[in-house]
């Protein structure tokens, strides 16, 4: 993918969410079993997100304590549960296709971007990037001697606004119960 690509995407990525929703909201068909399990992805997705989001300084420090010791993309392995678990309750394999295309075409030039600005912004990252995977998390910490030891910080969490994805997700819930509710009729 070329830097103008990369350029883009980072600016459609939230407008093409809220977009993706409305046609998620109308192509969704939701069950009672298939929302509860839903929840099995968007509730770890969320706790994810909001746990890294107390950690991440943005900008000012390559941040490689609490979830970011696992995986250098916490934010987004979270938005990646949340969107698949309610692909999930929408209970309709093509907007499962759709988000996985979504990903692939929006979010990989998004992360390589990103990962470009920290390599030239903080010089320990290469050796970062080496013991931490990009998005599949590791099942062991690779803290150690060589990263400072860090604390969440709800201080951060508010600052980084991360309490919108929780309000979100029960906006689309409700909405979805509502559509069940109505299409049951």
């Amino acid at each position: 993918m070329t830097a103008a690509w990369s350029r883009i995407a980072r600016r459609i990525r939230v407008p093409l969410g809220f977009a993706f929703a409305a046609v998620f909201l109308w192509a969704a068909r939701p069950t009672p079993l298939f929302l509860a399990l839903s929840l099995l992805l968007v509730a770890p997705g969320l706790l994810l997100r909001g746990y890294a989001a107390g950690y991440v300084k943005k900008n000012a420090q390559l941040t490689t304590t609490g979830p970011y010791a696992y995986t250098r993309n916490p934010l987004y392995l979270g938005s990646m549960l949340i969107a698949f678990g309610f692909a999930l309750g929408a209970h309709n394999v093509w907007i499962a296709i759709a988000l996985a295309i979504l990903f692939a075409v929006v979010y990989i030039p998004v992360i390589r971007s990103e990962e470009q600005y920290l390599r030239s912004a903080f010089p320990g990252f290469d050796e970062y990037a080496a013991r931490v995977p990009r998005l599949v998390p590791r099942i062991v910490s690779a803290n150690g001697k060589h990263t400072a030891p860090g604390e969440f910080s709800a201080a951060l969490y508010r600052k980084h606004r991360e309490y919108n994805a929780f309000i979100g997700a029960a906006s689309m819930y409700a909405a979805l119960i509502l559509k069940l509710i109505f299409l049951r009729k």
